[in-house]
């Protein structure tokens, strides 16, 4: 909105001494005085080519061919104004009384530059003189003071060049500005075409003279993007400063970013496809939009708080905020489907993961929300942080409850060179039939834990990501239930099928590589025996290999009964069997253990062998035989 008052502002100052002196005097005289009242009021130099026609009938005033205005001195050699032509048209009865009131101006494809150095000055500063004319005052020497009632503005364009900053070049701006005689309050419509999409402005200015003169005054604005709207309510300068009510309504936000010149981002249900918001905005010339009394409606998301967002440059937001029930789930990507583009029981989403949203703003945002549907899981009260920078983010849960437990630890999603995750986490409490359930779709299991874990992933899909997961961590649960197996039943009569297992205890360590977590020390507590576990755990291809080994009726004189069990297959319907080569297997090495003690026993019997403290059979016949030797040689060389 302050670039349209900056052209206003512009075209008036030329607009108003254009018309000086037009009564009976040649086109070229004229042309010659104008320039020179503007170039006095101004400090630039113009120009009129072709000279000024004057027209007395029907309506006073003059038009001009191409008229341009220099730029400042630090601002280039390019004219900070140029036009086709002006067309102005006077009050006659006015002029008379020495008041220039000017009824009409009509410029023609005006091409504006406009620009700021390092402190902050812009090229359209005119010096001391240049607020007093556009407020219509005059002096000695200068022109009469001047009103006007109508600007019409036809194919303009606009560039912007900030000191530091890419130029932004805005049009072609149509625009027509009322403001009746004697009236305060002036009214404006415009039309800009950015990208192939036309943004339509409106505006009522409640005070058009003082907005004219740099003061603050109310003002009421809409703008409308196809079915985006923007409604403003509060007062504002013609230097950009602005305070209100402020109203954005984006039915489809990707299609709106596009239009923009943002690129075409396909945002998330629940981040804000569709977005709603209402603030009390305060907006300073340098940039910085403050919005307190926030309520957003992303899609089905309600979030409130506070933000402060720098638009100077690369969007920065630093917000803290708090919602109910946040739903995220369209962030999880693993739905059903047979062909791999979903989930479900087949595999992980092969759908591609759009991470540049990640590269749109930085930010720091602290966030509360009773509950977090991610997609993956449901988390309940939940405190985080959000840090984003240079398209990576890191979400911090502080903690986070979970799983009837507690999560704290890091997430990072990196964006820069490709999509990669990294997690750093802790868990307590966790139930772990909760926890598989929703990340593994196995609810056979039941028990708290208390867990760490360390990740690294990359990927364009979540599939992906999970094939390439890396890694390590340890697991220990309490007291829990196993469902679907019967170990005292296992034993009994060999069966495995139905049931449940009671355990006291679960422990184990684990690595991941390649998508495959590895793991080769679990161990299960029973309160007659116990469970051995070692193998391969499918992340990535979501499958099993893994070796399972009861032990019962272990002992200091028995090394007990082994059934080894092994679990193979997809997640959604393993097989469990007895594994007869790893029980015949374990079965050799207990027999081989017992006749190698046999065989000691009888060879330390044959040999009256004494065996100290500390020493071992091996050595005792080791020494035993040693000494017979010694005692023959002695017989032999007759040393009795």
């Amino acid at each position: 909105m302050r670039w349209i008052f900056r052209i206003i502002g512009v075209v008036l100052v030329v607009a108003a001494v254009a018309v000086a002196g037009v009564l009976f005097l040649p086109s070229q005289r004229i042309a010659n005085i104008a320039a020179d009242q503007i170039e006095a009021r101004t400090g630039r130099a113009v120009a009129f080519e072709g000279g000024v026609s004057v027209s007395v009938w029907p309506v006073l005033g003059a038009e001009t061919g191409p008229v341009t205005v220099a730029n400042a001195d630090w601002a280039g050699k390019a004219p900070m104004l140029r036009a086709e032509s002006l067309s102005i048209g006077v009050d006659t009865r006015a002029l008379l009384t020495g008041t220039v009131r000017v009824t009409r101006i009509v410029a023609q494809s005006p091409e504006l530059m406009l620009e700021t150095r390092a402190d902050g000055l812009g090229n359209w500063v005119f010096g001391e003189a240049a607020p007093d004319a556009a407020a219509g005052t005059t002096g000695e020497g200068s022109a009469p003071p001047a009103t006007l009632e109508r600007l019409e503005l036809s194919g303009a364009r606009l560039r912007y060049s900030a000191a530091g900053a890419a130029p932004v070049a805005l049009g072609p701006l149509d625009l027509v500005l009322d403001w009746p005689q004697g009236q305060a309050a002036a009214d404006l419509a415009a039309r800009l075409t950015h990208g192939g999409a036309a943004i339509d402005l409106t505006a009522r200015i409640a005070a058009m003279e003082a907005m004219l003169a740099g003061k603050v005054v109310p003002l009421t604005a809409s703008a409308r993007l196809g079915a985006a709207a923007l409604d403003f309510d509060g007062r504002a300068s013609i230097a950009g400063e602005a305070a209100g009510r402020i109203q954005v309504d984006s039915p489809d936000t990707g299609a709106l970013m596009a239009a923009l010149g943002l690129g075409a981002v396909d945002l998330p249900r629940g981040l804000g496809r569709a977005a709603r918001l209402s603030a009390e905005a305060t907006y300073t010339a340098d940039g910085r939009l403050t919005l307190r009394d926030l309520v957003a409606m992303l899609d089905q998301n309600r979030i409130a708080g506070a933000a402060d967002i720098d638009l100077a440059g690369k969007p920065r937001v630093v917000a803290e905020l708090s919602a109910g029930a946040l739903d995220l789930s369209a962030l999880g990507g693993a739905g059903g489907g047979g062909d791999g583009a979903g989930g479900g029981e087949s595999g992980w989403s092969t759908s591609p993961i759009d991470a540049s949203a990640l590269g749109l703003a930085d930010a720091s945002v602290t966030l509360r929300a009773d509950s977090i549907d991610t997609g993956l899981t449901q988390l309940g009260a939940t405190g985080t942080k959000l840090a984003l920078e240079r398209s990576r983010a890191v979400l911090t849960l502080s903690p986070a409850t979970a799983f009837g437990g507690s999560l704290s630890g890091t997430f990072v999603a990196n964006g820069r060179k490709g999509l990669s995750v990294r997690g750093d986490l802790k868990a307590s409490g966790i139930d772990m039939q909760a926890l598989l359930t929703d990340l593994a779709g196995i609810d056979r299991f039941s028990g708290a834990a208390e867990a760490e874990l360390a990740f690294l992933g990359s990927g364009a899909s979540v599939d992906a990501i999970m094939r390439s997961l890396s890694g390590e961590g340890r697991l220990d649960v309490g007291r829990g239930v196993i469902s679907g197996i019967d170990l005292d039943k296992l034993f009994r009569s060999g069966a495995v099928t139905g049931g449940t297992t009671v355990f006291d205890s679960l422990t184990g360590s684990y690595t991941i590589s390649g998508g495959n977590l590895q793991n080769d020390d679990l161990q299960l507590q029973l309160s007659s025996f116990r469970v051995d576990g070692a193998g391969r755990i499918g992340l990535g291809a979501r499958d099993l290999d893994y070796l399972v080994t009861p032990v019962a009726f272990e002992s200091d004189d028995s090394t007990g009964l082994r059934v080894p069990v092994r679990v193979t297959g997809p997640w959604s319907g393993p097989r469990i069997r007895p594994d007869l080569d790893a029980a015949t297997k374990a079965r050799l090495e207990v027999e081989k253990d017992k006749l190698e003690e046999k065989a000691k026993e009888a060879l330390q019997e044959k040999l009256d062998l004494t065996i100290e403290d500390g020493q071992s059979t091996e050595e005792a016949i080791k020494d035993r035989l040693e000494n017979e030797a010694a005692k023959q040689l002695k017989k032999l060389f007759g040393n009795n």
